[in-house]
């Protein structure tokens, strides 16, 4: 999973014995608890969200007909046209 950071944290008593009891149940360790809640706390506020590009999409009709079948390279060509590329 990568490399792990050594920490103390204070946690009210009876949230910890609850948390150790759950882990317990559930066959896991009260860490890897932990661990999920601040995932999910994280996840829920957008911290650490990869970034997606907006939607810049618009009405048309495809290509042109003169690149429609054309390679990458004959696009790349025309997109340089006239700009010393």
């Amino acid at each position: 999973m990568g490399t792990h950071m050594k920490t103390t944290i204070d946690i009210a008593d009876a949230l910890a014995e609850e948390a150790k009891q759950v882990a317990a149940a559930e066959g896991s360790t009260l860490r890897s608890l932990v661990e999920e809640g601040l995932r999910r706390v994280l996840d829920e506020r957008g911290a650490g969200r990869q970034f997606q590009l907006k939607k810049a999409s618009f009405k048309g009709k495809g290509l042109r007909p003169d690149v429609k079948d054309g390679s990458w390279e004959r696009l790349r060509e025309i997109s340089y046209e006239g700009r010393g590329g």
